[in-house]
């Protein structure tokens, strides 16, 4: 069998690192992710495991979701922080079997956050893996993806469930976006239906359509920057604060029954290249200091990038830019979710 990243370079991918920078014509793959449809190969998305009798219990004492509640076969969104209650890393947990979930999150953070995450286990009956190799994950994104991928496998899993079709495990996401998880062994046969369908991009336009999504993705320029909420995690359903403690758990419930959120998450367009992530923000308002980072940023199409940052509230309305005063100026663009209002500070919890 031909090694996966050598069957891609022969369909015409070029790579930056491990991750597929396009298939010879970025600025046509945007325009396909933004009318049509794209496939895309998400080797930057790892995948940890965590298996054995007592995983389920072991996670719902870490992350920020409800995951003793996540019926087999269904995903949420979650979070682990740390104990100041900021994300070390976001991402995508589904549950596999009845004792067994799967973490889908940047690669960047695989191997710090497994060995972090296993310091944590001491006694308990869970088991914690790099599952990374054991499939090659697959992106499908655009309009018309849900068309693709149902002309393809005859079916698209239903909303915060997986499915498997034709014996591919696949999720659907918010923003027109589905992720599959498929054997190597026949991940050609599958890329090959699914370019027949839809037109094979780069990993940039996957980022571009996770943007547009209002999904930050946690990486390691910005592990351990963010609370919860400031990243709009909450909004996305990622944090349930009817479920017991859990690392960061007394900062984050601090922060939203309290009303003390200062920073939120914005959608913006730049007329300029992608920030880098961690990239600061200015403001006239706040005057040498700076009033937020750049989350994500990628192509977008046309012209210009898109991207996610987190803002002081009251830096809104005052003209923010990137990098400095004299850095391109942000052009705030409208989340596809709706954002719960700031809500004014209160009493500290009896």
């Amino acid at each position: 069998m031909m090694p996966w990243t050598e069957f891609l370079a022969a369909q015409g991918a070029r790579f930056e690192g491990e991750a597929v920078h396009a298939f010879g014509d970025g600025a046509g793959e945007l325009a396909a992710a933004r009318d049509g449809a794209i496939v895309c190969d998400l080797a930057p998305l790892g995948s940890l495991s965590v298996s054995g009798p007592e995983a389920a219990s072991f996670l719902h004492g870490q992350l920020t979701s409800d995951v003793v509640a996540l019926a087999r076969g269904a995903w949420q969104y979650s979070a682990w922080c740390s104990p100041k209650g900021r994300m070390l890393a976001n991402f995508v947990v589904r549950r596999t079997l009845a004792d067994r979930f799967e973490m889908l999150f940047s690669r960047s953070l695989l191997e710090t956050i497994r060995k972090r995450l296993g310091m944590f286990l001491l006694r308990s009956k869970a088991t914690i893996g790099d599952a990374s190799a054991a499939s090659v994950r697959l992106g499908v994104g655009g309009p018309s993806a849900v068309e693709a991928v149902r002309a393809v496998l005859g079916e698209v899993p239903k909303d915060r469930q997986s499915a498997e079709f034709d014996g591919v495990t696949m999720v659907s996401l918010p923003g027109q976006r589905l992720v599959a998880w498929v054997d190597p062994e026949r991940a050609a046969d599958i890329w090959n239906r699914l370019s027949g369908v839809a037109r094979p991009a780069g990993f940039p336009a996957w980022e571009w359509l996770t943007i547009r999504a209002g999904v930050p993705v946690i990486t390691a320029s910005t592990s351990d920057h963010y609370v919860p909420q400031m990243a709009n995690w909450d909004a996305l359903g990622g944090v349930s604060f009817d479920k017991g403690c859990y690392s960061g758990q007394e900062i984050v419930a601090r922060m939203h029954y309290l009303g003390r959120l200062k920073e939120r998450l914005v959608l913006a367009h730049v007329d300029s290249s992608p920030p880098a992530a961690g990239e600061r923000l200015f403001s006239d308002a706040f005057g040498d200091q700076a009033c937020g980072s750049i989350v994500n940023a990628a192509p977008a199409p046309g012209e210009g990038c898109d991207l996610l940052a987190v803002l002081q509230l009251a830096a809104r309305g005052h003209g923010v830019r990137v990098g400095s005063h004299n850095g391109p100026s942000l052009e705030m663009l409208a989340f596809p979710y709706p954002v719960p209002e700031a809500a004014p500070p209160r009493g500290r919890i009896a």
